[in-house]
């Protein structure tokens, strides 16, 4: 794969909101101010840069324009000239950068991470085709994150994606300033990272016979052997990648939970002893680590170890979620431990289990990130929490005054259905529409002002129970991460048409680079009851250019489909109702699954 696959590039356009001028980048930019005329570049145009991180981001954009424009700008280290400046100037805060495009040069100031954010928003405007000479409109852009944990989870411990695949992934991240790669490498149905002092976790562990699956719509079995693992050397180079792009790999080891894949290879550190095998269907599993067992803490410091070696991540996630207590509850080491610890109970033995493991983590300089789940019994000093059942646990944990990632799942769970379900790819169930997604706020109202602080960030979250390949991961993650971009980077304040008119350019580009995305729902487009028989449906376009073609008679929008040129007249009968069916063509001639709705009277 080439390296420059992460830049996505789009047609630079101006338009006229309530935002004032603007520019077709995601996430939307701080500041924006459109300036009339042009840059113009061609062969003989050089690339400047004032220090080793400049170099990065230099080399970068000369790639990206060898390779989508046939001309090889040079790259020089110097400040003099007429061309694409690259300085670094630590007086501008982390990730802030400041991009002014002139008549006779561009200059993109900022820190290490600042350049190359700086560097993203100018590949967006850059043309999505043409020849040198090429023209960029001048602009004045000053920019900076509103949050800076901006994240975006691969679950790979469910369903195994080869290192090109996440090196690809991460590269779509970087192009929209996601900082933050939370990387879910083990869990009951395989164990994804190699841990040499305990080879079996890899032989036994990373391999199942078959995957609850999904066929002609419904759940089922395939019974293909599936499995695999990451090399120590393949981490370091996937680790390396991403800090090339500003990003940073947080790993998960799910404990004490959500471990069958690791007690299938070490049954001794289990309440029964086993056997187990890697979990083929999907499910909360009541076989859990053994937090009565001192061998249990041994182990998992060894491979901490081995971890910590290999991700420089100051934070380290544990998991802790969905950890049934039936096995604590029924050993005679668990008890032993409630006793002698002077416990309360199994929630309290949970609580002791992630303590232990976040103070081994603290004493080698990392801190420990953890589902919602670790608050019960008693939240760890210095611990961070990651809050997915909703935003309850995030709310108290920052009242407790601890820092808090927001995923709630109601928002963040990519891997829930983006529309009617008869109408989209089998998942594990749930409705997250883009519109919803971008909505969200992640400062709720539940926190008093001054606890707001610790609500550091946002992420999004993609499950693999049901998601097995390349193009379904492209189907549920875009454009939704978009709009999760937009919402850790940009301000509060939101306007989703504004947000779509500017997705519509970056769609052209996820398309030409064979990203599978789900066209959104045309605007306007829902089921409704009316009190009237007659009535008007108004559709929109999602993507600007784009055409909607529909049918009221049931017939196939893709074979009989009419244009939709205005608003739609609908005569409604007394019993029953119409369903209007359409699809969306874009320019480039991706087309849009079949959507629907249903018009009745009350």
């Amino acid at each position: 794969m080439k390296q420059t696959f992460l830049f996505l590039y789009v047609l630079i356009a101006s338009i006229c909101t309530a935002f004032s001028q603007e520019v077709n980048i995601i996430p939307r930019p701080d500041y924006v101010d459109v300036k009339q005329g042009s840059f113009v570049f061609n062969a003989a145009t050089k690339i400047y840069y004032n220090t080793a991180a400049a170099a990065n981001s230099a080399k970068f954009l000369q790639s990206f324009i060898k390779d989508n424009y046939g001309i090889q700008p040079a790259i020089q280290k110097g400040s003099t000239g007429n061309g694409i400046h690259f300085i670094t100037d630590n007086s501008f805060k982390n990730e802030s950068y400041e991009l002014n495009i002139g008549k006779n040069g561009v200059a993109i100031k900022g820190g290490a991470a600042g350049l190359f954010y700086g560097l993203q928003s100018l590949l967006q405007m850059m043309p999505l085709e043409g020849n040198a000479p090429l023209a960029l409109q001048q602009v004045l852009i000053k920019d900076q994150p509103r949050f800076g944990y901006r994240g975006a989870m691969l679950d790979c411990g469910r369903y195994f994606f080869n290192p090109e695949d996440v090196k690809r992934f991460i590269d779509l991240m970087a192009y929209y300033k996601l900082n933050t790669f939370h990387w879910h490498l083990t869990e009951d149905g395989g164990w994804r990272i190699e841990i040499k002092k305990y080879p079996k976790l890899t032989q036994i562990g990373a391999w199942r016979r078959g995957t609850q699956s999904f066929r002609n719509g419904e759940e089922s079995f395939d019974r293909l052997p599936h499995g695999g693992f990451y090399t120590q050397q393949q981490i370091k180079d996937i680790v390396r990648y991403a800090q090339d792009r500003s990003i940073t790999i947080i790993p998960e080891i799910d404990m004490p939970g959500h471990t069958l894949a690791m007690l299938a290879a070490y049954p001794e550190i289990s309440c029964t002893g086993g056997p187990f095998k890697v979990l083929e269907h999907w499910g909360i599993q009541k076989d859990v680590l053994c937090a009565g067992n001192e061998r249990t803490y041994q182990i998992m410091g060894d491979v901490l170890d081995e971890l910590l070696a290999l991700f420089p991540s100051k934070i380290i996630h544990i998991g802790g979620d969905e950890a049934p207590k039936d096995r604590w509850k029924e050993c005679a080491k668990c008890q032993a431990k409630i006793r002698s610890e002077n416990l309360k109970d199994e929630h309290e033995l949970q609580s002791y289990f992630v303590k232990r493991i976040g103070k081994y983590l603290q004493a080698k300089g990392r801190r420990m990130l953890g589902w919602d789940e670790i608050m019960e019994g008693g939240l760890a000093p210095n611990a961070m929490v990651m809050s997915w059942r909703g935003e309850k646990g995030g709310i108290a944990a920052a009242q407790m005054h601890h820092e808090v990632v927001m995923a709630p799942n109601n928002y963040m769970y990519l891997d829930y259905y983006q529309g009617k379900k008869e109408g989209e790819p089998f998942n594990i169930g749930g409705n997250l529409p883009l519109e919803k997604v971008y909505s969200y706020e992640p400062l709720s109202p539940g926190i008093p002002k001054e606890n707001q602080k610790y609500v550091i960030g946002v992420q999004g979250n993609i499950w693999m129970e049901f998601i097995h390949s390349v193009p379904k991961i492209d189907y549920m993650g875009f454009p939704r991460l978009l709009a999760v971009a937009e919402t850790g980077w940009s301000k509060k304040e939101k306007d989703y048409s504004h947000f779509l008119n500017r997705l519509g350019y970056n769609l052209q580009w996820l398309d030409k680079k064979n990203v599978n995305f789900r066209i959104p729902d045309p605007v306007g487009l829902k089921d409704s009851v009316l009190s009237a028989k007659q009535f008007t449906v108004s559709l929109t376009p999602p993507i600007q250019g784009s055409e909607i073609y529909y049918t009221l008679n049931g017939d196939d929008p893709m074979e009989k489909g009419i244009p939709y040129t205005a608003p739609v007249k609908i005569d409604l009968p007394s019993t029953g109702s119409v369903i209007l069916k359409c699809i969306v063509r874009t320019q480039t001639g991706r087309v849009s699954g079949v959507r629907t709705a249903k018009y009745a009277l009350k």
